[in-house]
């Protein structure tokens, strides 16, 4: 790449992260419910803030294509809800009809509580008929704005939640038997162990030595590099944060939780991340820091308060969040 290559695409990502700036000031109201219609939507943390990151990718990269008012929230609950309707129909799930009857214009049930059904719909329901129920019943979006997102008809929304909710009260919610957080040491690989003691030494160097060539550092919604030279000048050029990082089990999996030491001896979540190990070596470093909601969410799960101001980053209530 030349030169004045280089320059126009340093202008043009320059250009492009302004406008991030002003499209998260946009959504932020939204995004914590959003994320956890995402998370209750895949039935996972994990591929919720997966399916949540490529619903604000596009969302970002194709509000340019409304020619009206566009409702923010609705908008990106359509994205959300059609990205992850596709996603399954290339896994080859059974995506669904919605039919219509003849039903009340709406039905409720004051013994029934939404919430608690959540983690009982993926085993009951298909996914348009999960998106319509967590839409209607869960995000309290109206029958005609959930008839957009899904493709359906109002009285197809209206029909759906009714034979759901039905076929939900015959079928008792079980208290939970298990958890998916523990805090115990998990089992752990030997490369993982070096890295870890390395992050905690804050020696780069070794870091670096445990990755492949080409391995990939991301962290979603902040920035992604693709080789080692490209960390080392750029994510690593100061050097590692100096926190302690310890190993534990996040959502059933392994995860590293880097704390930061508050002056008054609060642990607080300063990061999370995992690594993809392939022949020995890190393939992939990827890493949640950016991520409000994702470690909001890990941080109560974990039971460590998330830290709020951090570089780059500031959480704290009131604060514009710029990334």
């Amino acid at each position: 790449m030349g030169k004045s290559e280089e320059n126009q695409m340093l202008t043009f990502t320059e250009k492009t992260r302004e406008l991030k700036v002003e499209f998260n000031q946009i959504i932020e109201e939204f995004r914590e419910g959003l994320w956890r219609y995402c998370r209750y939507l895949t039935g996972s943390p994990w591929d919720g803030e997966d399916l949540f990151q490529e619903t604000m990718v596009k969302a970002y990269g194709s509000i340019y294509q409304r020619w009206h008012p566009t409702n923010p929230k609705s908008y990106l609950y359509r994205i959300a809800t059609t990205t992850w309707i596709d996603h399954c129909r290339k896994q080859k799930r059974m995506i669904g009809h919605l039919e219509e009857e003849d039903v009340e214009a709406e039905y409720n049930s004051e013994s029934f509580d939404a919430e608690e059904a959540i983690e009982y719909l993926l085993g009951l329901f298909t996914p348009r008929q999960i998106a319509v129920f967590l839409l209607k019943e869960v995000f309290t979006f109206t029958a005609k704005e959930v008839a957009g997102m899904v493709k359906t008809t109002p009285g197809a929304v209206y029909a759906t939640v009714r034979r759901m909710q039905k076929q939900l009260s015959e079928n008792p919610i079980q208290e939970k038997t298990n958890s998916l957080v523990s805090i115990d040491k998990p089992a752990s690989n030997t490369v993982i162990q070096s890295y870890l003691k390395a992050l905690n030494d804050g020696d780069v160097d070794k870091v670096l030595e445990l990755m492949t060539e080409q391995a990939q550092n991301e962290a979603p919604m902040g920035f992604q590099e693709f080789s080692k030279e490209e960390m080392r000048s750029g994510s690593m050029r100061f050097g590692l944060p100096g926190f302690r990082a310890e190993e534990l089990l996040l959502w059933g999996k392994n995860v590293i939780v880097v704390f930061f030491d508050a002056a008054d001896g609060t642990r607080m979540i300063h990061d999370i991340q995992y690594q993809e190990i392939e022949n020995g070596k890190i393939v992939l470093h990827r890493s949640f820091y950016f991520c409000k909601e994702f470690i909001f969410a890990a941080a109560e799960e974990l039971n460590f308060p998330p830290q709020l101001d951090k570089p780059v980053v500031d959480w704290r209530p009131n604060t514009i969040v710029d990334k």
